[in-house]
């Protein structure tokens, strides 16, 4: 019997000392919820990048899209029914104003041509003739010795053979114009297209096109300004501020220019108005065609700017995280606009402030911080 109370006793104290533990750890005892207290309350510093508000001088500019366009492009086209008999460029070569470029056959045209000089010989022959007649006529009808008839008649003569030389040297004329066109020159200096027709081919006057030239230096760059922008741009210019920058994608270099002219209306239903600039080209680095990033600044203004990736987004609007004493505050911002990686701000920020560029998902307004580097690569 008493064994069996001993055992009994034990089993009461075990389980007392269980329920003991248990309470403890879930709280229920005033002792467990005093040592606990601290380590549930103690508040935790959330990591973050930062960086410092910068004022300085920055451009006013826009970026938007445009296109290159060449400022001359001529079709070159035969003006005579005739055969090609020489090609005198290489397909897409550079050419120059008055170098040749296709020859045709001129026989045709060159004997024609000697024709009419034989007929302006014999004209010019018969109009001296006749002038020396009306000269003797008019003598011997001083003396009497001759009717007024005749000396008329001679004279009519001499009118119907001066027609006749007026008359072949004009047509000599227009046969050395359509000679000349069988030298087909180069009306501009530009690049050449392919040609389209090759040596033993016939032509017809305006039938087709031979080829295309196309001016490459200078260019025309056009685009689309939107009209909230137009004041600027007018006020740029007057007071020859404004500048110009076209970017090809996936080209480090870029072309300058100048801005040459507004459309003289805006596009209602786009709200924008045509802009074209004029690029000198020396280098060919624009390609007739090619759409390009066009780079436009206005002109030159102090602002804070911040990297673009300390500016969050909420539905009140764009704010950055400002560290003061550790502790992220939330500060509302508006951006003016962005410049490459950077965002310039209308307000909000008079620089020199401590605004978070990284870790910004784990923080709310008054949440204590710990500043860290950067990573490597970020």
């Amino acid at each position: 019997m008493k064994k069996r109370m001993v055992v009994a006793g034990a089993v009461v104290v075990l389980v007392a000392a269980g329920c003991a533990i248990a309470a403890t750890r879930s709280g229920l005892w005033s002792g467990g919820a005093i040592a606990q207290a601290p380590r549930q309350n103690a508040s935790r510093a959330v990591p973050v990048e930062v960086v410092t508000a910068t004022r300085k001088v920055v451009p006013v500019r826009i970026e938007v899209l445009g296109s290159v366009t060449p400022i001359a492009s001529v079709a070159v086209k035969s003006r005579v029914d005739s055969e090609i008999t020489g090609v005198h460029f290489a397909d897409g070569a550079l050419v120059r104003e008055g170098d040749p470029l296709f020859t045709l056959d001129s026989r045709t045209i060159e004997a024609q041509v000697r024709q009419v000089e034989g007929l302006l010989a014999g004209a010019k022959a018969n109009l001296e003739q006749a002038e020396r007649d009306v000269a003797r006529y008019t003598e011997l009808l001083a003396k009497n010795a001759t009717t007024l008839v005749t000396l008329q008649n001679a004279r009519t003569q001499t009118n119907i053979f001066r027609a006749s030389v007026d008359s072949n040297t004009a047509q000599l004329e227009n046969l050395n114009v359509q000679l000349s066109y069988c030298k087909i020159r180069a009306p501009i200096s530009g690049r050449a297209s392919m040609a389209a027709v090759k040596v033993g081919n016939f032509v017809r006057a305006g039938d087709s096109t031979l080829a295309t030239l196309i001016q490459t230096a200078p260019v025309y760059v056009t685009f689309a300004l939107p009209q909230g922008y137009l004041p600027d741009l007018r006020q740029a210019l007057a007071n020859e501020s404004a500048s110009i920058e076209a970017i090809i994608p996936g080209d480090p270099r870029r072309a300058s220019g100048q801005v040459t002219m507004i459309e003289n209306s805006v596009d209602a239903p786009t709200g924008t108005v045509p802009v074209r600039a004029t690029m000198p080209n020396t280098d060919e680095l624009l390609w007739p065609g090619t759409l390009v990033q066009v780079r436009l600044t206005f002109r030159q203004e102090e602002a804070v700017t911040v990297p673009s990736t300390a500016v969050q987004v909420s539905q009140t609007g764009p704010y950055v995280f400002v560290v003061n004493n550790d502790v992220a505050t939330v500060r509302p911002v508006q951006v003016a606009r962005v410049l490459d990686s950077e965002s310039v701000l209308a307000s909000g920020l008079e620089g020199g402030e401590t605004v978070v560029t990284n870790g910004q998902l784990l923080l709310s307004n008054g949440t204590k911080v710990a500043v860290r580097a950067p990573k490597i690569g970020s």
